[in-house]
């Protein structure tokens, strides 16, 4: 199945001239650690940047600056890793994998962004899916066993 039918299509999205501040609040507010920064130019929001709650701590909080004066621009990573919402879900894990991330986002052919799946996620569907599996063992054992009484 695609990565864009599993991926948490809720994203909270945040345009580059947020002060860090405005995003700390943003992720308190949404429950999320991670916020995509967006492009809005083209109509559209394209993926530009992201930034996660240790990116506040480490840039920001353990340097002692003021979140308030500080855009979200100036601390967001760049290097952003993205599948088109129609690749696959093991392909979506490589490419993590193959870059250390722990998060990547989806896109459609345009490069809008659709959605964004993380490790967490992926391990949740995993565990569903083996789950379902050992269900399935379960019940073929119980029904072979009740046709051989």
């Amino acid at each position: 199945m695609a990565i864009g039918f599993y991926c948490n299509r809720e994203v909270v999205i945040t345009e580059p001239d947020t002060t860090v501040l405005d995003a700390a609040q943003m992720m308190r507010t949404h429950h999320v650690g991670t916020l995509v920064i967006v492009d809005k130019s083209t109509g559209v929001a394209k993926p530009k940047g992201i930034i996660t709650d240790r990116d506040l701590v480490i840039s920001v909080m353990a340097q002692n600056l003021k979140a308030d004066t500080i855009q979200v621009a100036d601390i967001m990573s760049e290097s952003l890793y993205t599948v088109h919402e129609d690749e696959n879900m093991t392909d979506a894990m490589r490419l993590m994998r193959s870059h250390g991330v722990r998060r990547i986002l989806v896109v459609d052919r345009e490069g809008a962004l659709q959605g964004i799946m993380s490790v967490d996620d992926m391990v949740t569907l995993l565990a569903d899916e083996m789950q379902e599996m050992a269900n399935l063992i379960a019940h073929g054992q119980k029904r072979e066993r009740a046709e051989r009484r």
